[in-house]
């Protein structure tokens, strides 16, 4: 099988490098409110400051025809006249910063009182005219001015009107101030409604998630297909590729178990027939057979653990060996070898009791070929998993032998019996399972296994 559930478990429940999908729609919210409220509020602000100018020289146009109306000639005495005070007292005041002015092409001048000894400066531009220039103390004032023909009047008049703009800028600022406030507490309010509705949005898909860890560590067989439409069909479609690949896997295991059947009535018959030859043939035959028969179990062992860990639950391991410990003990009692075992009956681990059994039965029996007197089996916890540590008092192995009876197939004594595959098995369901095989000296004296099994979801072989 090329691809098990447990391979697209994998991929799916991973987490994705960079960002994730919340923070993705989160952030491109974010941007589009960024970007979008600074340009309405600039928009907003530049119409407020355009209404309220043009407000504000409207006053002033006013004002203007009032000075026009009010505006008068004595041609006996050749002198102009204002006859009114154009109903403001900040005309009067001196340096008010309310004024008005005429002139004529003399420079003759007649202006408020509020001017005092200062004069404002004229434009030449024809029309009414409208700007912003400084007063006589520096203040920002606005101006409206214009030419006229006054009747009897030899020369044209330029009269001009100027209000400060203090009043009108700090209306802009304080509305400003008032829109760039709203419009922070409406980024803000427009943000954290944003994420609720993302959170909401993408509930289903964090259920989903949680549905896959939940079938990956084995506490449950099939994803809730309560979500919403399209989910839901991606879910039904999951589910389907679950189904299969639990049939595939029991069909491998089935198919490898009739295939063990199939082979070991030949094998019997080899051996019948070997047992007739001469003593140097004979010997020969039953080591080839030894070798096929060992190679039969090492690739039934693979064939049995190929769903892996991800379709497994957890299981007692003080239960799951037992079988294979209890025969084990009685086959060394009768080589006059002590099994010792120290285990916690509480303690379990995600792995397949098959290949549980495969894995300590190979390390035990590998031990008892080697032992003189003495195995010792503990089993205890670790803080990133479970440890089996496997003891016997024989002669041991050197750093170099131990490094080589890792290699598939290797054999350190040519005299004893065996494939040499019974570590090599035990490699392929570390591989599978995510865990360690080290080989080490025992406290015993002898050569010590020392396996390490994680506790929680195991890496995918890629990643070893």
């Amino acid at each position: 099988m090329t691809a098990t559930a447990g391979s697209r478990l994998r991929a799916l429940a991973s987490r994705p490098a960079g960002w994730s999908l919340g923070q993705r729609l989160l952030a491109a919210a974010l941007g589009l409110v960024v970007v979008i409220l600074p340009l309405a509020g600039l928009g907003l602000a530049y119409n407020f400051r355009e209404s309220v100018t043009a407000s504000f020289d409207q006053r002033l146009s006013s004002l203007l025809q009032v000075v026009l109306a009010d505006l008068d000639y004595d041609p006996a005495e050749q002198r102009l006249q204002v006859s009114h005070s154009l109903g403001d007292a900040r005309f009067q005041r001196v340096f008010s910063g309310w004024y008005w002015q005429i002139t004529d092409r003399q420079g003759t001048s007649l202006v408020s009182r509020s001017l005092w000894d200062q004069r404002l400066p004229v434009s030449m531009a024809d029309g009414i005219s409208v700007r912003n220039i400084s007063g006589p103390r520096g203040e920002p004032l606005r101006v409206i001015e214009r030419d006229v023909h006054l009747p009897g009047h030899p020369q044209r008049l330029h009269v001009s009107v100027a209000a400060s703009r203090e009043e009108l800028d700090a209306e802009v600022a304080r509305f400003e101030w008032l829109l760039g406030l709203s419009l922070l507490t409406l980024g803000g309010l427009l943000i954290g409604g944003l994420a609720l509705q993302i959170r909401w949005g993408l509930a289903p898909l964090r259920r989903l998630h949680a549905d896959l860890e939940r079938v990956e560590s084995g506490a449950g067989e099939r994803l809730d297909t309560r979500l919403p439409g399209e989910l839901s069909e991606l879910a039904e479609a999951m589910n389907e590729v679950l189904e299969r690949d639990r049939g595939l896997i029991e069909r491998g295991r089935s198919a490898a178990g009739n295939l063990a059947h199939a082979l070991k009535t030949p094998v019997s018959v080899l051996k019948t027939v070997a047992d007739r030859l001469p003593e140097a043939q004979r010997r020969q035959v039953r080591d080839e057979l030894g070798r096929i028969d060992e190679a039969v179990r090492h690739h039934l062992a693979r064939a049995s653990a190929a769903g892996g860990s991800t379709l497994t639950g957890r299981v007692r391991i003080g239960e799951a060996i037992a079988p294979v410990v209890d025969g084990l003990a009685r086959l060394a009692g009768r080589r006059g070898i002590a099994l010792e075992r120290e285990l916690d009956p509480e303690l379990t681990v995600r792995m397949d009791p098959q290949d549980l059994q495969e894995l300590v039965g190979n390390l035990l029996d590998n031990a008892m070929r080697w032992a003189e007197r003495r195995v010792r089996l503990r089993v205890h916890a670790e803080d990133d998993g479970v440890c089996l540590l496997i003891e016997d008092d024989g002669p041991g192995m050197s750093a170099a032998q131990r490094e080589a009876a890792l290699a598939r197939g290797a054999r350190l004594d040519e005299h004893r019996s065996g494939s040499g595959l019974g570590l090599a098995i035990v490699e392929d369901l570390m591989t599978l399972y995510g865990g360690s095989l080290n080989l080490e000296t025992a406290a015993l004296g002898g050569l010590a296994a020392r396996v390490r099994l994680p506790g929680a979801t195991p890496a995918s072989p890629r990643h070893r």
